[in-house]
């Protein structure tokens, strides 16, 4: 199974609950995982997390270990104007620009998508619609399974424990 990790993912980890610099335990787990070509970051993705312009924990680590995390894959065309056509299939350029990186990574998705599944905190709004729609809502449409961070950390057993030292 192949892990797609989007945006938030990484960002609400570091951020809110797993800095990098205070639980490495998280990061390292996460690493060995994309080593084993398990998590992934496409490189749409991986663009959006690193804008060019601030240097932190976050920027050093993807930079530091992108030979494991990235995604080593050019966007199909085609899946991805099969993404962008649920959210609509009139989108003007300002609803694309509003929809940011998601179509590429639900795209990567559809490439397969009984071996992956799409790691993302956004939560389902079905009353959404056209570039306001949420990913777990496209991925339903699309046949494209779906998980939280949270579940990610139960499906591949994340324990701090597998790291430490005896004490």
């Amino acid at each position: 199974m192949l892990y797609l990790l989007d945006t938030n993912v990484l960002i609400d980890a570091h951020y809110k609950f797993y800095p990098i610099d205070r639980i490495p335990e998280f990061w390292n787990w996460l690493l060995i995982y994309a080593q084993q070509q398990q998590v992934k970051i496409p490189h749409e993705i991986y663009e959006e997390i690193l804008p060019g312009n601030k240097e932190d924990h976050l920027d050093h680590w993807l930079k530091d270990n992108k030979a494991a995390l990235y995604l080593n894959e050019t966007i199909d065309n085609i899946s991805l104007n099969k993404v962008v056509n649920k959210y609509a299939s009139d989108l003007n350029d300002k609803e694309l620009e509003s929809c940011g990186r998601d179509p590429f990574l639900i795209a990567y998705a559809l490439r397969d998508t009984e071996e992956r599944i799409i790691v993302t905190n956004e939560v389902s709004k079905p009353g959404r619609e056209r570039a306001n729609r949420h990913i777990p809502d496209v991925c339903k449409d699309l046949g494209i399974s779906h998980c939280n961070t949270w579940q990610l950390i139960k499906r591949l057993n994340f324990k701090t424990s597998q790291f430490s030292q005896s004490l």
